[in-house]
């Protein structure tokens, strides 16, 4: 067993290869059973996926590794990522497991653990976790008559949908509006269309017929095409896109025009100030967001705090701070109020609030400012030392001058792809496209460089 199965997110890779293997699984679910075994009680876990062939596989070997450490496990079947979160404080469980990938394709899977406040796991536990995957997993099993059971819980998807309901006015319903929602083939192929349906909207749904293989393909939150299409075939008011595991959502107006999650933060801020619900003064968002976003929330009293990419980082500045608002612009929205995780569908009837409170199009409730022109390109690059190369420091240090204080550049290696991201945002935008092309062109020199030393 190598350390480190942790990545940014869980345990993330290509199905049936090291570390998303059953053996691995089965081993995670030994060791965390054990990390989150505390007290004489029995210990319980709640297990939910999304509709990935491979989910069948983890989830049985998940459920054989807690119940031989004596945990009971309560399987939810294929659930969104916060009705886990959701479910596993519910239940009184001492730890949530979420099997899924989220925004990629079939191949790959990932196991995502939260403690019993459905917390992501602290990197101390992690650890912990991992010291136990190089031992002797056999002096952990329990005696026969502890073994754990397992038992399916048949009103997963009613509890949730009428959670998500529960975070609206009692009275607030969703008449006359017709809506697109695409699930992406995803977690929520079941619970985003019933909740949407329940609360009087006209539901055109798309993307909720999952085989265990068209998670993701062509559909959901990053690939928007076939919504936007499906918004302008039935001339919908709105139009939904779901991720594969729910906790990110995007927006399509009545017009056919993607809202990013920058702008649906600004609506549920604005929205919120104006009751009075907001929190810490502002809201929390990562470097990725757009400037205008920043501009925008400063005329309404309100800061930005920035923060690394990656939900974790975001939903640890909210908790300094007070904040109840934060996200990032792809999307994932954390209303800390409801959930301690990004909540795709629960940030999208935030919005349908908003639009029913206004009695204005989509397209003009969610135009709350104009965002500066802003270049992103990925470079496919392994050696996530790359940045810190002597030529691409300088490419950076020469763009960032050149920009001065009417823009930024933001260079990252991506916590789940072997690539470099690259985002420059400013007033010029064909400034900022020169400055990403040169940084561009610095990192494509590194790799060359590399496959040249590799293959030498």
């Amino acid at each position: 067993m190598t350390h480190n199965v942790f990545g940014t997110d869980g345990v993330r890779g290509r199905a049936n290869t090291y570390p998303m293997t059953s053996d691995v699984a089965l081993r995670l679910g030994m060791a965390a059973g054990k990390a989150l075994t505390h007290g004489s009680h029995r210990h319980r876990v709640v297990i939910g996926k999304d509709t990935r062939l491979s989910g069948y596989m983890f989830e049985s070997a998940l459920v054989s590794g807690f119940t031989a450490v004596g945990m009971d496990v309560f399987l939810l079947g294929p659930m969104p990522t916060p009705a886990v979160a959701m479910l596993t404080r519910s239940l009184r469980a001492d730890l949530g497991v979420m099997i899924s990938a989220s925004h990629n394709p079939y191949e790959d899977n990932g196991i995502k653990l939260f403690d019993s406040e459905s917390q992501k796991l602290s990197d101390e536990l992690e650890q912990e976790i991992e010291g136990l995957l190089e031992s002797n997993l056999d002096s952990l099993l329990s005696s026969p008559g502890d073994v754990g059971r397992a038992t399916r819980i048949d009103s997963a998807c009613e509890r949730y949908v009428e959670f998500v309901k529960r975070t609206l006015q009692k009275d607030l319903r969703f008449d006359g509006i017709r809506a697109v929602v695409d699930c992406a083939n995803g977690a929520a192929y079941k619970v985003a269309p019933n909740a949407l349906w329940e609360l009087g909207a006209e539901v055109v749904s798309i993307g909720v017929d999952p085989d265990g293989l068209n998670i993701n393909r062509d559909c959901g939150s990053t690939a928007p095409a076939s919504l936007i299409q499906k918004v302008n075939e039935v001339r919908a008011d709105i139009g939904i896109a779901l991720d594969g595991d729910a906790d990110r959502v995007i927006i399509v107006d009545e017009k056919g025009l993607i809202v990013d999650g920058d702008q649906l933060m600004a609506v549920i801020a604005e929205s919120w100030l104006r009751q009075g619900k907001i929190s810490g003064g502002g809201l929390a968002a990562t470097v990725m967001s757009n400037i205008g976003l920043e501009r925008h929330l400063a005329t309404l009293g309100l800061d930005l705090k920035r923060t690394r990419v990656g939900d974790r980082y975001v939903v640890e500045c909210m908790r300094a701070h007070g904040l109840n608002v934060g996200g990032e612009q792809s999307g994932h929205i954390i209303l800390s109020d409801f959930s301690t995780t990004g909540d795709g569908l629960v940030a999208a009837l935030q919005l349908l609030a908003a639009v029913v409170e206004q009695g204005r199009p989509v397209s003009e409730v969610c135009h709350r400012f104009d965002p500066l022109p802003q270049v992103l390109e990925n470079v496919r690059c392994p050696n996530r030392n790359a940045v810190d190369d002597a030529g691409v420091r300088t490419a950076v240090e020469s763009g960032r001058a050149k920009l001065g204080t009417a823009g930024r550049i933001v260079i990252r290696p991506s916590g789940t792809e072997p690539v470099v991201r690259v985002m420059a945002e400013g007033d010029d935008e064909q400034l900022i496209g020169e400055v990403v092309s040169d940084i561009v062109g610095a990192l494509s020199r590194v790799v060359e460089r590399d496959d040249i030393a590799d293959a030498a």
